[in-house]
């Protein structure tokens, strides 16, 4: 089995499908029909007004995941990328025509919400949602500044997050080889030869992905202080209440309190050793004292011969056997994804950075996005993009609006998937290197999220300290991350990646600021999960399933105090995780000694 493109028919046949022409239409239609100037605020209508709002979401979401899954793919695709933009119009124009009638329940007396919600199951399932927008109310704006500021979103914070995936998705680099040759190849490319085991080739791709941002840093740095600016702008028009810091907006996304937060940070910064040590025995591993940033996500050096390589369809051999493990099911959901093509991994020079699940909101149908590179890195990253598809799957026969669980709790799901994959490969090792190679998957995770993840949200929380007095220039943003990136990484690494703030796809994305940390919250979160995995046999299954169905209606810490009777604001829940990794290590290092 080749790495496979998708097949969206499910959704629409082409960009030019009449079908698709006429849902947009719809769209148009309807949201004009919502935009009355004489609005009707009693219950009655503020009832329909919900409704409608949720019906025509689902519609607008279908049509703007099918453009940007071609755009994913196809970055150099004018009339994909032009749908993605029309729907980003659109949907500003929803949440205008919305502001009054949100502003109205978010300000309603108990006894009226009630009366609001009272009407049918379908306006019950709101309730979740609808109560988290009635915390935010001392820094609601007018109905009026509100449907200016999201009018103007569509072109200026928005615009800057298009820029960003317009720059990488076209840009070119060139690799300077060792034997004095040249390859030109695409910036997706590159990235994906800093997973896999070319020796040869990976040093290279590193050092032309770095010219590459070095070459437009003018313009990545554009883009953070413009998004930051505009972030900050905007939380000080909502402080006429009450102050708002820059991470509140993150933290009520996340659905976490602050205290979660800063005892997650605190506890894996008094465990950097950990993840240090992590990347010692990697440098270890690739003969040198410390690990270089081109070498740190790449595929274990081989032990004996040449360096373990997977095709596509082994891949999902290997993911399926170890989902089997838990629950046949998760097996026949890993079939499903492949037979009706919503896995795209085919690798194109044009394909944007990263990896990503999404979803066709009308049909529930879950979608992997990633570049297949041949790696034991790729393999992981196809069972955790398959983890967030199972999570959205089990979760279709919901009302939409009780399946929008947060990233903190997003990252379960993948990582577990993740856990479930290195555990079952690690159990079927026959010889000492075969076990060495898995748990090297194990020091790459540690590394990656107790170690990279606390660099990126230090770096962008001084960022955005700094910034809101003055714009930082290329150099400082490199200064700022270089500072970062030595007091988290210490001596495990050989030098810093300066450039990280623009290489970085996660700092430039307009819709979420802070999109790091949730990283480590699911990394950890998910440990914990896993952890009960023995302990409760045959019955952990399905209490797993009813873990994710609750992530859409439920806060972090309620789910966690449900599910695991712990607190996430004590440290003792983040030890405990960081305690297991802690040992896997010690068998790595045991192992290789």
């Amino acid at each position: 089995m080749t790495a496979p493109s998708w097949d969206l028919s499910i959704a629409f046949q082409s960009l030019d499908d009449l079908k698709l022409t006429e849902t947009i239409t719809q769209i148009q239609q309807r949201i004009t029909a919502f935009s009355v100037s004489d609005v009707n605020l009693e219950v009655h209508h503020l009832q329909q007004a919900i409704l409608e709002k949720e019906s025509i979401s689902i519609q607008l979401a279908t049509v703007a995941s099918y453009g940007n899954c071609i755009a994913s793919v196809d970055a150099s695709n004018a009339q994909a990328k032009a749908l993605v933009n029309q729907m980003t119009k659109l949907s500003s124009d929803l949440s205008q025509a919305f502001s009054p009638y949100l502003d109205a329940v978010v300000n309603a007396p108990k006894t009226q919400f009630e009366e609001i919600l009272a009407l049918n199951d379908d306006l019950a399932a709101q309730r979740f949602l609808l109560e988290e927008e009635r915390k935010l109310v001392a820094t609601r704006l007018s109905v009026k500044e509100e449907q200016l500021l999201s009018a103007m979103s569509v072109d200026g914070k928005n615009a800057w997050g298009r820029l960003y995936d317009n720059i990488t998705g076209s840009m070119k680099v060139t690799l300077q080889l060792p034997n004095g040759t040249e390859e030109t190849i695409g910036l997706s490319q590159a990235a994906s030869i800093l997973y896999g085991s070319d020796t040869l080739r990976r040093e290279p791709a590193w050092r032309a992905i770095q010219l590459a941002m070095k070459q437009n840093q003018e313009s990545f740095s554009a883009i953070l202080n413009a998004l930051a600016g505009w972030r900050l702008t905007e939380y000080q028009k909502r402080s006429a209440v009450n102050k708002l810091h820059f991470l509140e907006p993150s933290l009520h996304g996340s659905r976490i309190e602050q205290q979660t937060l800063d005892s997650m940070i605190s506890v894996a910064k008094k465990n950097r050793a950990v993840g240090q040590k992590a990347g010692r025995l990697m440098a270890k591993m690739f003969g040198t004292e410390q690990l270089t940033p081109w070498d740190q996500l790449a595929s274990m050096p081989p032990l004996l011969g040449e360096a373990s390589s997977y095709s596509f369809g082994e891949a999902i051999i290997i993911i399926k056997d170890a989902f089997a493990g838990v629950s046949q099911e998760m097996a026949d959901f890993v079939d499903l994804m492949v037979k009706n093509g919503w896995i795209d991994a085919a690798p194109q020079e044009t394909k944007r950075l990263g990896a990503y699940c999404t979803k066709f909101a009308d049909s529930r149908t879950p979608l992997v996005f990633m570049t297949w590179g041949n790696s034991m890195s790729d393999v992981l990253t196809l069972a955790h993009e398959l983890g967030h598809a199972f999570h959205n799957w089990v979760m279709r026969d919901m009302p939409l609006c009780k399946t929008k669980y947060p990233m903190t709790l997003a990252e379960t799901a993948s990582i577990f998937a993740e856990n479930v994959v290195r555990d079952a490969l690690l159990a079927k090792a026959k010889t000492k290197e075969d076990k060495i190679e898995m748990l090297w998957e194990e020091l790459s995770s540690a590394l990656a999220l107790t170690i990279n993840i606390p660099v990126r949200y230090e770096f962008e929380k001084a960022f955005y300290e700094q910034r809101a007095n003055k714009e930082l220039g290329p150099d400082q943003l490199s200064d700022l991350m270089s500072k970062t990136w030595t007091e988290w990484y210490g001596d495990s690494m050989s030098e810093s990646d300066s450039l990280f703030w623009a290489s970085k796809l996660h700092f430039s994305i307009p819709e979420v600021s802070f999109y790091n940390y949730p990283y480590l919250f699911g990394y950890l979160f998910s440990i914990g999960v896993y952890a009960q995995r023995e302990a409760k046999g045959e019955h952990f299954y399905s209490d797993y399933v009813s873990l994710l169905r609750d992530t859409g209606s439920m806060r972090a810490e309620e789910v966690v105090q449900k599910h695991l009777q712990m607190d996430l604001t004590e440290e003792r829940f983040w030890q405990q995780s960081l305690d297991r990794v802690s040992q896997q290590i010690d068998e790595f290092e045991r192992l290789i000694s």
